[in-house]
């Protein structure tokens, strides 16, 4: 069997290329980034699954009221299987702006075949793994094979912007129970043997100092905000990390990680002491902390530094992220999708979580287990964006394994 759903991909592997360039050629461009929404692609991508013999998709479409009210549409396949319980495969049509034109070697809504590389803005995120789970069900179809679950392609909106138009419009809607399988193929390695299950929160935090300024020479007349914040900066760091020395082997690397990153420019010149100075730091937290304990520590240090210092400290919350239960390793889920990855590439993947966030936090949050997992290269978002061929191939062949069951 696995002989043969191998041999139908890689005899349609030319239809492949073009239904993936072919849907492309639509940019799903959200309105907070200066586009018009997934519209136009899923017309589109409703014609496309017809064309192929797949079921009429559900819409189900939320109301984006940016610029005066955008459809955010989202697409349900549904294919019978053996049984009534479901297993998602959850794909986004969204992606992000082509950015600087001039680093592009061709049009990036054409795409361009070169090698057994396939080019073009979505073609990585998330064309590739959008056309694999396609023929996923084409393949098994074709070989009049019966699925052991109900197979639910979902075709979401909203991912690049925050997922409100998408998978959380979905999840509100009912759409998906604790008992469903979920797979979020949207990040991934290379050689395809990393599966994530779980992920650190996110804090992301501005400072702004407020001092006096005054001329170098007379340093005396004012107070030197960006001397508060050098220290401010320092004890935080130094606070965080006493406080959150908990380490969990599933994350690498294992410890949260509260890092001072960016710095906005303070005066012009040299000789002017700066009264005002802004720095934010990135922390990542393993999801057995809570963010309002981290918040808590931050608190603290803000009103040591100040009451020492005479300067006015305030900060903001740029993002909050709280972490999520990890999915269990003994989930169904995650069971499901490593033997399918076994099978497929004759080697059982590494499980692990991650720092970054994806959407499968939102699945994991309202208690319903979800995995991650993508064959390809780490190209997202770069001009000249590119998927391989053989990646594309073979996540169609897992797809079609857990299908199978």
């Amino acid at each position: 069997m696995k002989t043969s759903i191998r041999s139908f991909l890689r005899n349609n592997s030319a239809n492949m290329i073009q239904d993936l360039l072919r849907i492309i050629s639509f940019p799903a461009i959200a309105p907070q980034n200066g586009g018009k929404g997934e519209w136009e692609k899923a017309r589109e991508l409703e014609k496309l699954l017809l064309e192929r013999g797949l079921p009429q998709p559900e819409w189900y479409v939320p109301e984006d009221p940016t610029d005066g009210g955008v459809r955010r549409p989202n697409l349900v396949v549904r294919i019978p299987g053996r049984t009534d319980r479901k297993l998602y495969i959850v794909t986004h049509m969204d992606v992000v702006p082509e950015g600087d034109l001039s680093a592009w070697d061709m049009d990036p809504f054409r795409g361009k075949v070169m090698g057994e590389r396939i080019y073009g803005r979505g073609v990585n995120d998330n064309g590739q793994e959008l056309i694999a789970s396609i023929y996923a069900v084409m393949a098994l179809q074709a070989l009049g094979i019966r699925p052991s679950l109900e197979i639910c392609l979902c075709f979401v909106a909203d991912e690049e912007t925050g997922s409100t138009y998408g998978i959380q419009h979905l999840i509100e809607r009912g759409l998906f129970s604790p008992e469903d399988l979920v797979i979020v193929p949207d990040g991934g390695n290379s050689r395809g043997d990393f599966v994530e299950i779980a992920e650190k929160g996110i804090l992301w935090i501005s400072f702004t100092v407020k001092g006096q300024q005054c001329h170098a020479s007379m340093p005396h007349m004012g107070l030197n905000a960006c001397r508060v914040a050098n220290q401010l900066s320092f004890e935080l760091d130094r606070a965080l990390h006493k406080a959150f020395p908990d380490e969990d082997d599933l994350f690498d690397p294992p410890v949260s990680t509260m890092e001072p990153t960016r710095r906005k420019t303070n005066v012009g010149s040299i000789n002017i002491i700066p009264g005002k100075e802004e720095f934010s730091f990135d922390c990542r937290v393993l999801p057995s902390i809570s963010l309002d304990t981290v918040l808590e520590v931050v608190e603290e240090k803000c009103r040591e530094v100040a009451h020492l210092t005479k300067a006015d400290i305030t900060y903001e919350i740029l993002q909050r992220n709280d972490p999520a239960q990890p999915t269990r390793k003994d989930s169904d889920v995650l069971g499901l999708l490593c033997r399918s990855i076994e099978e497929t590439y004759s080697f059982s993947p590494e499980v692990g979580g991650i720092g970054g966030g994806t959407c499968a936090a939102f699945f994991r949050k309202s208690g319903i287990p979800a995995v991650v997992w993508a064959h390809e290269a780490d190209v997202a978002h770069m001009p000249n964006e590119y998927c391989e061929m053989e990646h594309l191939l073979k996540e169609a062949e897992v797809f079609a394994a857990m299908m199978k069951g």
